[in-house]
């Protein structure tokens, strides 16, 4: 059956499909708006099937807080066209809102709340139909606390939520500490709550590092008493290139691999244990300052530690809770 005009562009307002897929679908369901919108849904559920295996990597991350709860949401897409696009961003709030509403727990609570598509998930694989791309809810995270603050970053693509344990804390000073979560990408709000797991592998890499730094001192120690310039054999495409070139002989070059291999088995069969010890915590310690929040250097005053910026506002401010979101590469 023929259809009117007027009767695509109303359905193009309710779902957002192009004119051509509005026409073929009120053609189909023979004028009846609600089968003709089955049609459309359809129409998502095999774009979905079909692009399944592609990569949604653009996409757009929203946060909010509303009291004591903050909620941050990514909808992901394959294209930045896509990402940019109005009813792509008005779906992501759309979710972002039903989530302040239900306060779920998890990304399948998420996709479970009832939308008038059906649930978030029937909601995205809809839109996924209307414009062809593969879409899907990338990341879901909240927190809870006496106060929270949710800061979005300009380009869309991060967002952060901050929970606090002082009720009332100033407007100001948790924007800061969100805006602080952003630009520092911290890995645990301080240095108790980093993973056991985390402390030892960083302790381990400090370990070797120290006794790594402490073998190379005693070769070059060792190269320069015999007359050899460090940096002309710190390697064998250095040796061999140099050797090349004139600046080293080849009896020097086999003097020098004897002498390194030498030093450093006897460095290491002498390695200062203590020493070493004291070296890797401090690194821990270094660890620590650049990755835990309240520990970090507070990026607007550099005198300060983001905990002494909170303590200036508010005596004992501190934060309880943090979550990230970010579709770019850290």
């Amino acid at each position: 059956m023929a259809v009117s005009i007027a009767d695509i562009k109303k359905l193009r307002e309710m779902t957002g499909a192009g004119m051509s897929d509005c026409k073929k679908a009120l053609e189909v369901a023979e004028g009846d708006f609600d089968k003709a919108m089955e049609e459309i849904r359809k129409k998502g559920q095999a774009v979905a099937a079909k692009r399944e295996a592609r990569e949604a990597a653009q996409g757009t991350v929203v946060a909010k807080a509303a009291g004591k709860f903050a909620a941050v949401v990514a909808l992901k897409c394959e294209t930045d066209f896509v990402a940019k696009n109005d009813r792509f961003v008005g779906l992501a709030n759309k979710i972002l809102d039903l989530v302040l509403a239900n306060k779920p727990k998890t990304m399948d609570e998420v996709l479970a709340l009832p939308t008038e598509e059906g649930t978030v998930k029937d909601a995205i694989v809809a839109q996924s139909g209307v414009t062809g791309e593969k879409m899907e809810l990338g990341g879901y995270e909240f927190v809870e606390g006496e106060t929270t603050v949710a800061y979005n970053h300009f380009n869309g693509m991060l967002s952060t939520v901050v929970a606090f344990n002082q009720a009332g804390a100033s407007a100001e000073v948790t924007k800061n500490v969100a805006l602080q979560v952003a630009a520092m990408n911290p890995v645990s709000v301080n240095s108790d709550s980093v993973p056991q797991e985390v402390k030892d592998k960083e302790l381990e890499v400090a370990i070797e590092k120290s006794k790594e730094e402490q073998v190379a001192k005693a070769v070059e120690a060792a190269l320069k008493k015999a007359g050899l310039n460090p940096n002309l054999v710190d390697s064998e495409d250095h040796i061999e290139s140099n050797i090349n070139k004139g600046w080293l002989t080849a009896a020097e070059a086999e003097q020098a691999r004897q002498i390194k291999k030498t030093a450093a088995e006897q460095k290491l069969a002498n390695m200062p244990e203590q020493m070493i010890q004291n070296i890797a915590k401090g690194r821990l310690n270094k660890f620590f300052k650049e990755s835990c929040l309240v520990e970090q250097e507070f990026v607007q005053d550099s005198k300060l530690t983001v905990q002494q910026y909170m303590d200036q506002a508010s005596k004992g401010l501190t934060v309880t809770a943090f979550k990230r979101i970010n579709l770019n590469q850290d």
